[in-house]
């Protein structure tokens, strides 16, 4: 590429990231700025004088610190348990022959392309109505079920078509000779996964890991739907303190958004050596 190609593409490039980065840098300013400078008739971008109090005032607001270990508490369960069984059903699709499993994957391709929009009443119901939780009896009445519960926040996002797909295409990549050395030296099914194919799954926990964690954290729909009380609020749904019958705070809420944001940045940024990777080797075609 000519020294003139490689310029253009840089500033490409430059232009691109600003225009993903901006919203971000609105959201700061709009956090550190005064409701006279918020509802000023022309924007402000920089705010004069910059007004870092009001993310003491934010985090004083509300039971802040319930609502992030309730994020926190769903968030990882979900993402270790997911990946537990993504990974090991991955493996069982890629790895494993056995009968039928062709039509099996078939009709895991066939839920990724249901929206969880179509699923989420009757799964509310289910859950709900799940015998002998929750004060219901054998036939899943006379209680609330799962119902403002961890459990019901958790469940419906353990499994997933998608990260069993993601998986399996991870591991059919993989060489047939891998298989033969861990039978030669021993190893059953389990101990070929556990002792081989899971200490190379970096890249693929990274990248599931990454997809799942943000998923979930940023979950909205499913949390206002399954939670009643303020005590089972996660993060995302206390977002919607900040907006009332007289209108929004607009610096609360951009203040709170960009808390709430950190993990996922953090998330991503330490999964960012092996997220491309993971993403372009569960690319591969089995």
């Amino acid at each position: 590429m000519s020294a003139a190609g490689k310029i253009i593409t840089r500033v490409a490039i430059a232009a691109c990231a600003l225009v993903i980065v901006f919203p971000i840098i609105y959201m700061l300013s709009v956090s550190l700025q005064s409701d006279f400078e918020i509802f000023s008739p022309s924007p402000v971008l920089i705010p004069s004088p910059p007004r870092f109090d009001n993310f003491s005032a934010v985090l004083s607001s509300a039971r802040w610190a319930l609502y992030f270990r309730n994020s926190i508490i769903v968030t990882v369960i979900t993402v270790a348990v997911s990946l537990a069984i993504n990974l090991s059903a991955g493996y069982a699709f890629a790895r494993i022959p056995f009968r039928f499993s062709a039509a099996l994957f078939f009709f895991i391709l066939v839920g990724m392309m249901i929206p969880a929009q179509v699923t989420m009443i009757p799964v509310f119901a289910m859950l709900r109505q799940m015998p002998l939780a929750g004060g219901n009896d054998l036939f899943g009445q006379g209680g609330s079920g799962l119902y403002n519960t961890f459990a019901g926040l958790i469940l419906p996002f353990i499994g997933g078509s998608f990260g069993v797909f993601f998986s399996r295409q991870y591991y059919v990549s993989f060489p047939t000779e891998l298989d033969d050395s861990a039978f030669i030296d021993g190893c059953g099914r389990f101990g070929a996964f556990t002792k081989i194919y899971l200490p190379l799954s970096g890249p693929l926990l990274a990248a599931l890991g990454a997809i799942k964690f943000m998923g979930t954290w940023n979950e909205y729909t499913w949390p206002l739907i399954m939670t009643r009380s303020a005590e089972m609020r996660t993060v995302q749904l206390a977002l919607t303190l900040f907006r009332n019958e007289s209108g929004v705070a607009w610096s609360g809420l951009m203040g709170a958004a960009l808390l709430i944001s950190l993990p996922v940045y953090a998330v991503f940024i330490a999964a960012q050596k092996y997220f491309i990777s993971g993403l372009l080797s569960g690319s591969v075609k089995g």
